[in-house]
C-alpha cells in the first residue's frame, strides 16, 4: 500500500506546515506577510485570527494523519477547505490584481495539492486484494486459457 504511506507523509508534512505557517502569522502578525509589514491594525488583528485558524488546521490535518486506517471523507473534507482557500485567492486576484509573487506560488500549490490528496484517498480507501487474484474472480480461481 505505497499510496497509504504517500497519502501519510503528504498529510503529515501539510499538518506541520500548516501548524507552523498558522502559529508563525499569530507570533508575528503583519510582518509575516509578504509586502504587507505596514498594514494597519485591523488587518494585523485579522491575521493573527486567520493564523491560529490556520494553525488547527494543520492540527487537523495531523490528526487526521494519525487515523488507522486513514479516513477518506476526513482527507477530502480537509482537501475541499485547501481549494475552497485557492478559490478565495483568485477571487482576490480578479478583484484587487496581481499579489506577492509568494502569494501566487501559494495558490499554484493549493490548485495542485487538493487533486492529488483526493487521488491518494481514493487509493487508499479500497481494501487491498491477496496477491494473485484477480478482481473478477473473487474466490480466488484463475481462469483457464
Amino acid at each position: 500500500m505505497t499510496e497509504v504511506k504517500a497519502l501519510r507523509g503528504l498529510m503529515l508534512a501539510m499538518g506541520y506546515a500548516c501548524t507552523a505557517i498558522g502559529l508563525f502569522h499569530v507570533l508575528l502578525g503583519n510582518a509575516a506577510i509578504p509586502g504587507e509589514s505596514s498594514a494597519d491594525a485591523t488587518v494585523d488583528s485579522l491575521g493573527r485570527f486567520f493564523g491560529a485558524v490556520f494553525a488547527g488546521y494543520g492540527l487537523a490535518w495531523l490528526h487526521a494523519a494519525r487515523q488507522t486506517p486513514i479516513r477518506a471523507t476526513s482527507v477530502r473534507l480537509l482537501a475541499g477547505i485547501l481549494l475552497l482557500g485557492a478559490v478565495g485567492r483568485i477571487l482576490s486576484l480578479a478583484v484587487h490584481g496581481r499579489p506577492h509573487w509568494f502569494q501566487v506560488a501559494l495558490t499554484v500549490s493549493e490548485l495542485a495539492l487538493p487533486p492529488l490528496f483526493l487521488r491518494l484517498a481514493r487509493a487508499a480507501e479500497q481494501p487491498p486484494r491477496p496477491a494473485g487474484t484477480d478482481p473478477l474472480h473473487l474466490d480466488g480461481s484463475t481462469p483457464g486459457l
